[in-house]
C-alpha cells in the first residue's frame, strides 16, 4: 500500500514538473516569437549616454529619423512589449536617476561669428595678402564692414560720472599710410556713431603719401558718397613724412580747442571722449590717455585690457607695468585718474594751445619710434601731467607686426631714441649707451633746436624726473645699477606665474569631436599630455585622449591640458601649451550636431582626408557640401 501511494506521487510530481516546464518554454518562445536571434558583431556609432523620454531604450541611428523608426519596428514588432508598467512614482525616479546634461549656450551663427572663413580662393588669397600688406587679417577686415557693436569694457561706476557741462569741442588726428580700406573707415565710424557731436568739430584724415594704387581716390569718393565732408576732412601730404611729421601736418590743420590723436586701425567705446575732455577743463595741461583695448590681429575680436601705466627701460623700449601696490583699494579708484610716466603715443588728448607751446614733437625725428617717450618726458618735465583715464576706452588692433619701413632703409628707432637721450636723459644717457652700445655711432641729427626749446620752457632735470615720477626704474630689474635689498619694491613688477592647467577657468561644455555619420573621434596621435602633437581619427572611446574641454574663451582643452592650436603653416591642427591670449586657440562652432568647427585664426575648418581611422585630421576651406568637415560634438556631464 505504501509504495503504491509512493508511486503515485512519484508519477503526478514528473506530469506536474512536466506541465510547468511547458508553460515556462511556451512563455519563453512567445515573448521571443518576434526577435531577431542574431548575435553577429558589429559596429555601431558612438553615442553618449543621455535621458530618454518615456523610458525609451537606446538605439542606433539615433541621428536619423527614418532609420530610427526602422530599427524600432527591427527589435519590437510587438508594441506591447515596451513597458507599460505604472508604478508608482516611476517616471519621477527614473528622472532622477538618469544624468541631466546641460547643453552649454554658444553663439548663433551669424555673419560676425565667421568673418574670417575661408570659402574660396579668393578669401584666401585675400587673407593672405593681407597678412603681408597690412599685419592682420584681412579678410575678418574686409567682412566686419563699416562699423560693428563692440562690448563696453568700462567699469560701472563711469556710467555715474558727471562731466562739465560745458567742455570744448575737439579735432580728432588720423594719419595713416597704406591702411585697409574698410578698417580705417570702422575707426571713422566707430568715432561718429559714439561721439556727442556737440563735441566733435572735425575729423583730419591725414594720407602719408599712401603708395596702394588707387587707395586715396577710394577714401576721397567714400566721403563724397557717403556725405561726410563736413565733418570728414582728407588731406594728402605732398612727400612720405612719416606718423610723427604727419601728425604736425594735421595738427596745424586743426580748429578744434582739443587734439585728440588716434592711429587708423581703432575703434572707440561708449562715451570714450568726455573723460578725456574734463581732465583738459579741470587743468589745460593734463595730458589724457585712454586704456587702451585690443583688438586681436587674426580674430578682429575686440577684449577688454587690464588698468596699467606705461613705462620703460634703460634701452628706451616702451612697456606697460603694473600699478603701485594699492593704486585699487576702492571701487572709486578704478575711475580715478592714474599718473603714469610714460604713454604708447598713438591715443591722446592735449589742449591745441598746450601742444603748440610744449613745442608739438621733434620735427627732426623720422617716420615713427621714440617720439612717445619724447613728448612723455616734455609733458612731465616742464610742468605737464600725464594721466590714464579708466573711462575711456578705445580698441586699438595690434598688428602682427609693422607693415612698413623707412623708404631709406634708416634704423629710425635708434635715430629717434638718440635724440631723447641726448636732449633729455642729461647723465643717464650713458645707461642708455650702456644698454645700446651700437647706438654710439649710429647719426642722428642735430638736436640744438630742441635742447635750446627745453632751456626756454624751463624744463627740470631728469634726475627729478626719475626721483619725482618715475622713481620705480631705479629699483627694478632693469636696472643694471640696482644694489641688492631686502625691501620689496613698490611696484608689483611680475605677478607670480602660475601653471595654465592649475589656474582658475571657467568651462562650459565637454565633448567628444566625432566625424558625421561615423563612429571615429578626434584624437592626438601621440597622447594628451604630448605638445606639439598632431591630430588623427580613432575609435570614439570614453577616454582622455578624446575629451576636449571648452573654456568661456573658445578654447577646446584635450584632457583638460593642451589647446587646441594650428600649426605654422595652418595646414593641420595641433596641441600646444594654453596662452589665454585668443588668436589660433580661438575656435568656434556652429551648433553640437553636423557642424564646422572652425579656427577663427585660420579661418579654415577641421577636416579629414579619408573618413577612416588613423586619417589625419587637416585644416581646409570650410565647404557645407563637404561631409568630412561636418562634425558632432558628442556632449558629456561637464562635471564628470
Amino acid at each position: 500500500m505504501a509504495s503504491t501511494i509512493r508511486y503515485n506521487s512519484f508519477c503526478w510530481g514528473i506530469v506536474f514538473a512536466s506541465i510547468t516546464w511547458m508553460i515556462i518554454l511556451y512563455m519563453y518562445w512567445l515573448l521571443n516569437a518576434d526577435s531577431t536571434h542574431s548575435f553577429q558583431q558589429t559596429t555601431v556609432p558612438f553615442t553618449p549616454s543621455q535621458p530618454r523620454i518615456n523610458n525609451e531604450i537606446l538605439l542606433p541611428y539615433e541621428d536619423n529619423d527614418a532609420q530610427r523608426q526602422r530599427a524600432k519596428q527591427k527589435y519590437f514588432k510587438n508594441q506591447n512589449y515596451l513597458p507599460k508598467m505604472k508604478y508608482k512614482n516611476s517616471n519621477k525616479l527614473i528622472q532622477q536617476l538618469q544624468p541631466e546634461l546641460i547643453k552649454p549656450k554658444v553663439d548663433l551663427p551669424d555673419d560676425l561669428a565667421e568673418i574670417g572663413m575661408v570659402k574660396s580662393l579668393d578669401d584666401l588669397k585675400v587673407r593672405d595678402e593681407g597678412y603681408h600688406q597690412f599685419g592682420f587679417n584681412a579678410l575678418a577686415g574686409r567682412n566686419l564692414g563699416m562699423f560693428r557693436e563692440v562690448p563696453d569694457t568700462r567699469h560701472k561706476l563711469c556710467d555715474k560720472q558727471e562731466y562739465p557741462s560745458k567742455m570744448p569741442m575737439a579735432s580728432i588726428i588720423i594719419c595713416f599710410y597704406n591702411e585697409h580700406f574698410e578698417t580705417l573707415f570702422r575707426s571713422v565710424h566707430s568715432i561718429l556713431n559714439r561721439t556727442d557731436r556737440a563735441l566733435l568739430k572735425e575729423i583730419i584724415l591725414v594720407n602719408d603719401f599712401s603708395d596702394l594704387k588707387g587707395s586715396h581716390d577710394a577714401v576721397k569718393n567714400y566721403i563724397d558718397e557717403k556725405n561726410l565732408t563736413s565733418i570728414v576732412k582728407l588731406y594728402l601730404t605732398p612727400e612720405r613724412e612719416g606718423l610723427i611729421r604727419a601728425r604736425m601736418y594735421g595738427a596745424s590743420l586743426a580748429t578744434g580747442q582739443v587734439l585728440v590723436f588716434l592711429d587708423s586701425h581703432i575703434e572707440v567705446n561708449k562715451r570714450w571722449l568726455e573723460p578725456l575732455l574734463a581732465r583738459i577743463v579741470a587743468d589745460r595741461k593734463n595730458v589724457a590717455v585712454p586704456i587702451i583695448d585690443i583688438i586681436n590681429a587674426d580674430t578682429l575680436e575686440y577684449t577688454s585690457s587690464p588698468i596699467v601705466r606705461g613705462g620703460f627701460n634703460w634701452g628706451l623700449h616702451f612697456k606697460w607695468e603694473n600699478l603701485l601696490v594699492g593704486s585699487l583699494n576702492t571701487e572709486e579708484d578704478f575711475v580715478k585718474p592714474i599718473s603714469s610716466p610714460t604713454m604708447a603715443g598713438g591715443l591722446f588728448a592735449i589742449e591745441r594751445d598746450y601742444f603748440n607751446e610744449l613745442g608739438q614733437y621733434d620735427s627732426g625725428m623720422n617716420i615713427w619710434g621714440g617720439e612717445n617717450l619724447e613728448i612723455s618726458f616734455r609733458i612731465w618735465m616742464c610742468g605737464g601731467s600725464l594721466e590714464i583715464i579708466p573711462c575711456s576706452r578705445v580698441g586699438h588692433l595690434f598688428r602682427k607686426r609693422r607693415p612698413y619701413t623707412s623708404p631709406t632703409g634708416e634704423d629710425t628707432m635708434t635715430r629717434n631714441s638718440l635724440r631723447v637721450a641726448h636732449v633729455w636723459m642729461d647723465e643717464f644717457k650713458e645707461k642708455f649707451f650702456k644698454q645700446r652700445p651700437d647706438a654710439l655711432n649710429v647719426h642722428y641729427g642735430d638736436v640744438s633746436e630742441r635742447q635750446k626749446l627745453r632751456t626756454e620752457l624751463r624744463c627740470r632735470s631728469f634726475r627729478w624726473y626719475l626721483d619725482t615720477i618715475y622713481p620705480e626704474l631705479l629699483q627694478s630689474s632693469d636696472n643694471p645699477d640696482r644694489k641688492k635689498s631686502n625691501k620689496k619694491s613698490v611696484v608689483v613688477e611680475k605677478q607670480q606665474f602660475q601653471p595654465w592647467q592649475f589656474r582658475k577657468r571657467n568651462y562650459v561644455a565637454k565633448f567628444q569631436i566625432r566625424l558625421g555619420n561615423s563612429s571615429l573621434c578626434v584624437a592626438a596621435e601621440k597622447d594628451y599630455k604630448t605638445k606639439e602633437s598632431l591630430l588623427i581619427l580613432k575609435s570614439c572611446i570614453r577616454a582622455q585622449n578624446q575629451i576636449w574641454f571648452q573654456t568661456d574663451k573658445n578654447e577646446l582643452v584635450l584632457g583638460k591640458l593642451l589647446c587646441l592650436d594650428v600649426t605654422g603653416d595652418g595646414k593641420r591642427p595641433k596641441l600646444s601649451k594654453c596662452h589665454e591670449m585668443g588668436g589660433t586657440q580661438d575656435w568656434k562652432h556652429r551648433d553640437f550636431r553636423k557642424t564646422p568647427v572652425y579656427s577663427h585664426a585660420a579661418g579654415t575648418c577641421l577636416s579629414v582626408v579619408n573618413a577612416k581611422a588613423n586619417s589625419d585630421v587637416i585644416l581646409e576651406m570650410c565647404d557645407n557640401a563637404n561631409k568630412n568637415s561636418q562634425w558632432d560634438l558628442i556632449l558629456t556631464d561637464i562635471n564628470r
